[in-house]
């Protein structure tokens, strides 16, 4: 079974991207689709109307939705076996972008609208920089000059990312991904791994506790006056 993990922030295209890589390959392969949300998503129910295809979500709720998808990828890649898929598509909710929900197997794609702004990749961390491909979506709101500032910026972040602009909705200029699809290897199960290391984040808010100060707080804590990697620890 073929493994594709679709990321990138809220109302890039993932969707739009999704059913063009549906419609080309529902004729030849088995698909099945999950959708990794927080609150609420609807993905699935299009999908499953539109194209008939296997079709699953799960709500992350407390948790991040990176970390949830970690956690629950090993019983929903049982989940697309047991039921004799050939192509697993996995939507993840794009709100994290210290995480990176890319595997060491299958493809890895990165959403990004062409209208989020021209910083936008430098502001995402590994959703960008350990994607194997990159897809600009949108590229018919912005003028030509815009889009290649834009893909300069995504090129410093992940200089060596397989990189391809499209209108999803049309679902232009899509062949090489289609080709990239076709020619990716079957995944290993028992051999799956996240591509990067998640950072360490465990916090007392994070476990509920309300005050607002770093003074009320234990384990890796913030000051307003730090750099940007100035943590300290705080507690026993």
């Amino acid at each position: 079974m073929k493994l594709l993990v679709i990321a990138g922030p809220p109302s890039a295209g993932k969707t739009a991207l999704t059913k063009q890589i549906v419609k080309r390959f529902k004729d030849e392969m088995r698909i099945a689709f999950l959708k990794i949300d927080v609150v609420k998503a609807y993905e699935d129910i299009e999908l499953k109307k539109e194209f008939q295809i296997m079709t699953r979500k799960i709500y992350s709720g407390d948790l991040c939705p990176d970390h949830a998808g970690a956690m629950v990828l090993g019983d929903a890649v049982e989940w697309a076996q047991s039921n004799s898929a050939d192509l697993f598509i996995v939507e993840s909710a794009g709100l994290c972008l210290r995480c990176s929900p890319y595997l060491n197997q299958g493809l890895g794609v990165v959403v990004l609208s062409s209208i989020s702004g021209i910083h936008a990749p430098e502001k995402m961390g590994a959703m960008v920089s350990l994607a194997d491909i990159a897809i600009v979506t949108k590229i018919d709101l912005v003028s030509q000059a815009e889009r290649e500032v834009l893909i300069q910026k995504i090129r410093e972040v992940h200089p060596h990312v397989v990189l391809m602009e499209t209108n999803a909705l049309q679902g232009t200029s899509l062949h090489r991904l289609f080709g990239l699809i076709s020619e990716s290897e079957d995944v290993d199960k028992d051999n799956l791994y996240l591509k990067g290391n998640p950072p360490i984040g465990t916090c007392t808010i994070c476990v509920g506790k309300k005050e607002v100060g770093w003074k009320h707080h234990f384990g890796v804590v913030k000051k307003l006056d730090g750099q940007i990697a100035d943590y300290m620890y705080r507690g026993e």
